[in-house]
């Protein structure tokens, strides 16, 4: 797959991108966005770009019933904002709509209830720093269950199979697919040391995975002025729940963290999914951000 803009596109919004981020302190299009603006996605994903003149101010991505827009902080309030969200619409069709706002910035508030959306879901960012994290955890285990390194190119199956249905009800991770884990396999920051598996019995026979704790790190400038870590990605097993192994993983996995010489790590959630925030709570982190998805349907 390949994106639908010119390569050259491609890298005028990638800059406004991290013009944004600097300004707004959040990053203003989601993982997957920006990962389908560079290799393409699923067929009738649309990429839409406003100009001023010959430069690139604003983009738009739209996928399904969903669309992320940005626009240059030199270049707002004056109506490229509006401009994306008008185009985006008519591209949707006659179809309920949801349109992110990372960040919450009252600027996007404005624009999106000002064309009849209104606030549908909120996902929290939360943050804790690594120092005291424990260095060397030791979490207790049922006796028939480890917890080993991702093996690339052997566990993909498994691990979507556990993530569908630890996800089942979430309307973007519970639809991953291999391409969508090949795709940040290949990426910069990918570390399969940092993607933990737990496994009853032995996975090379008819060993059955029951969760997952997949870490990743941001480069300094990407959500913050030194490298963070992320919880990039925390699921059990329904068949699992009750082992406690949420509180195993989380641990091993910020010990990780802290092992790379990290001083904090990050992680995103649904603000309605209390057991969640109540597990992320108990393990030191509290809330620093908010996105909040819009929707809209029409008549």
């Amino acid at each position: 797959m390949s994106s639908s803009l010119p390569a050259r596109d491609v890298a005028d919004v990638l800059a406004l991108l991290r013009a944004a981020s600097a300004a707004d302190g959040v990053r203003p299009l989601s993982e997957q966005s920006e990962l389908r603006l560079q290799h393409g996605g699923p067929p009738g994903g649309r990429d839409v770009v406003v100009r001023d003149g010959d430069l690139l101010v604003g983009y738009a991505r739209l996928d399904g019933d969903e669309a992320e827009l940005v626009v240059h902080p030199g270049f707002r309030r004056r109506g490229f904002g509006a401009a994306l969200l008008d185009r985006v619409i008519e591209l949707a069709g006659p179809v309920p709509l949801s349109v992110w706002a990372h960040g919450d910035l009252p600027g996007s508030a404005e624009l999106l209830a000002s064309r009849g959306f209104t606030r549908a879901r909120v996902l929290l960012q939360m943050r804790r720093d690594l120092a005291g994290v424990e260095a060397d955890p030791q979490p207790a285990l049922p006796g028939d269950v480890r917890v080993q390194p991702f093996r690339p190119g052997r566990d993909e199956e498994a691990w979507l199979r556990v993530n569908a249905r630890a996800f089942a009800t979430h309307p973007e991770q519970g639809s991953w697919t291999l391409e969508d884990v090949r795709l940040r396999e290949a990426e910069p920051w990918f570390d399969a040391a940092g993607f933990l598996l737990a496994w009853r019995g032995d996975p090379d026979s008819d060993g059955v995975l029951l969760g997952s704790h997949w870490t990743k790190v941001h480069p300094a400038g990407d959500v913050g002025d030194e490298p963070v870590g992320e919880v990039y990605v925390l699921g059990i097993d329904p068949d699992a729940q009750g082992m406690r192994l949420g509180r195993a993983l989380t641990d091993l996995g910020l010990a990780h963290l802290r092992g790379l010489g990290l001083g904090e790590v990050l992680l995103y959630v649904e603000a309605d999914n209390r057991a969640a925030v109540r597990l992320y709570e108990s393990r030191g982190f509290s809330r620093f951000a908010v996105d909040v998805s819009w929707r809209r349907d029409p008549g």
